[in-house]
């Protein structure tokens, strides 16, 4: 398992407590500091089963500064994630071909 991770982030940290005390292995990636590539992100959201978009969180100011009146097609939102990762909803964790948005925390138990 591979948990896409935000130490700062509440539910990221509950799905990790979660995925421990079910006594799960995984490789924890700080996205933040390793952003993923735009073909890493395309085949993470293929997994996820959505469109970018879905991926997108729009609390984030610099969604709302840059991005929130534009109607981007795929690519670019894939572009403005990798550009800004902070913009990646959270936390993923990915088992195999599958994987899920930890929101609430107990989808992770999921996989």
């Amino acid at each position: 398992m591979i948990v896409y991770h935000n130490a700062r982030c509440s539910k990221s940290r509950e799905a990790c407590a979660l995925l421990n005390e079910a006594g799960h292995t995984y490789e924890v990636v700080d996205y933040l500091k390793n952003p993923l590539s735009e073909l890493e992100l395309t085949e993470l959201i293929k997994k996820l089963g959505i469109e970018p978009y879905d991926l997108i969180r729009k609390g984030e100011q610099v969604y709302k500064k840059n991005y929130s009146d534009k109607n981007a097609n795929r690519v670019n939102w894939i572009k403005a994630m990798v550009k800004y990762p902070i913009l990646m909803e959270r936390p993923i964790v990915v088992s195999g071909d599958k994987a899920v948005i930890g929101r609430p925390p107990t989808l992770v138990l999921d996989l």
